[in-house]
């Protein structure tokens, strides 16, 4: 209990003097789990919305493949995005190995399956006569797109909460591409994990109530958005 009590105290310490070390990790942790949550979703909603719409040779095959990527171990995703960013690999000229960029990007592979396969679902949902009624009134595609995607927008806000939550959380590629560089690449995950490799346990509990605290803020706002009643 006094392991506890001192995590939190430390947490209020650092969360009523502004910590600068603590505001660098945390800012990081938004940066870089804000980018590949983006990239995700300007990738995953897209292709999940053809996947469900569309009919074509090897669509099962890529739905089964989008639901296996939800259950994506993040430090498989790390070792290949390693792979491909070292100094020998295909990518490796741009020099983005154990940068936060590495970073992001590695967390975009471990986000893309989570929003293609719960739009997909948000998709689905729909009634399949909907999109035949739109065209008929004389709708481009992109318009089309546009309004099923308000219609799914409770299952597209699900994939983006599903998204976020799968990056800001993991902590395995996070630490293989990155490198966990402190004031440089460590985000919140990692400089937990650090922390409590040194022992550091009061700190440790201290970052992970300023972990739980942005992701909760996160998901509050697009809960609130998610739940608003739709106008009578």
């Amino acid at each position: 209990m006094d392991l506890i009590w001192d995590g939190l105290v430390e947490a209020f310490r650092l969360l009523r003097r502004l910590d600068p070390e603590m505001l660098q990790i945390a800012w990081m942790s938004i940066k870089v789990s804000g980018m590949a949550t983006l990239i995700s979703v300007l990738i995953g909603i897209p292709l999940g919305a053809v996947l469900a719409l569309a009919r074509f040779p090897g669509r099962s095959f890529l739905v089964s493949l989008s639901n296996l990527g939800m259950g994506l171990p993040p430090v498989v995703v790390g070792l290949w995005v390693s792979i491909f960013l070292w100094r020998n690999g295909p990518f490796g000229f741009l020099g983005l190995m154990y940068t936060p960029t590495a970073i992001v990007v590695a967390q975009a592979v471990i986000a893309c399956p989570i929003v293609i396969s719960f739009s997909l679902a948000g998709f689905q949902q729909l009634n399949p006569k909907l999109r035949l009624q739109i065209m008929s009134l004389g709708a481009t595609r992109w318009q089309t797109l546009l309004y099923l995607m308000r219609e799914a927008r409770l299952g597209l806000l699900a994939a983006v909460m599903a998204g976020f939550g799968g990056v800001i959380s993991e902590v395995g590629a996070s630490m293989m591409v990155g490198g966990n560089i402190k004031g440089y690449s460590q985000v919140l995950t990692t400089a937990i994990a650090s922390e409590v490799g040194k022992g550091a346990f009061d700190f440790a509990i201290g970052l992970s109530i300023i972990l739980l605290l942005l992701a909760y803020g996160f998901m509050a706002v697009l809960t609130s958005a998610q739940q608003k009643r739709r106008p009578q």
